[in-house]
């Protein structure tokens, strides 16, 4: 919901950054591996409870993921394969971060992260499906021309997701009652994100002439 306020406001600051790695001829894949593997450290930081360098880490992969976009846009080198890997790792990470603190503390931490999990998987298949199928129909990316791919906004996105680790990692003790109310709206987001790119499928299929019935185009 709040990336189409807070993407505007962070581009010009990372293509800053892009031009000085531009010259050092860092191609942005690297960017996007380095990132990770700074953001996978959360999850042994999080398992033994190191709360505040465990967030330091998360900051630094959001901004490696936002700033190999950046470089890939600068460079001229943004590619189908490039924002394959990126978002590829950006779904282990946000697994990692809370799987890290389930191990925290699993008595009291991990029915909630389970449940977090489990609406991540609704938010991310919702999100690759409808770019799935917008990618096949040629539709556009009106609101987020830097992304590599065309998806429904919705109540819970990167910002929401990067404020909720970052809320979670200030107050640990609180992890199970906030995990679950950001997994409801995780779960929200899940539904009309389905109920949305259904919706605009049929009504596009509708309006070129193609048959608009559920899962025909899918499986030929």
């Amino acid at each position: 919901m709040l990336d189409r306020w807070t993407m505007p406001l962070t581009q010009a600051p990372l293509t800053r950054l892009a031009r000085g790695l531009a010259r050092g001829r860092v191609r942005p894949d690297q960017v996007t591996v380095a990132a990770f593997l700074v953001g996978m450290l959360a999850l042994p930081l999080l398992a033994l409870e190191a709360y505040l360098p465990a967030l330091v880490a998360i900051l630094l992969n959001r901004l490696g993921d936002g700033l190999d976009g950046a470089l890939a846009r600068l460079s001229g080198r943004a590619s189908d394969a490039g924002g394959f890997l990126d978002i590829g790792l950006d779904f282990v990470f946000y697994g990692a971060v809370v799987l890290g603190f389930a191990l925290a503390d699993p008595a009291a931490h991990a029915l909630a992260a389970a449940l977090l999990l489990f609406a991540f998987i609704g938010t991310g298949t919702s999100f690759l499906a409808f770019a799935i199928m917008a990618t096949r129909h040629g539709l556009e990316r009106p609101r987020f021309q830097q992304k590599a791919f065309y998806y429904l906004h919705g109540l819970t996105e990167g910002t929401e997701t990067v404020l909720a680790f970052v809320v979670f990692c200030l107050f640990p003790d609180h992890f199970a009652l906030l995990a679950t109310l950001f997994a409801a709206a995780c779960l929200l987001t899940t539904a009309t994100r389905l109920w949305g790119g259904y919706r605009t499928l049929r009504d596009f299929e509708t309006e070129e002439g193609e048959p608009a019935r559920v899962g025909q185009r899918v499986t030929r």
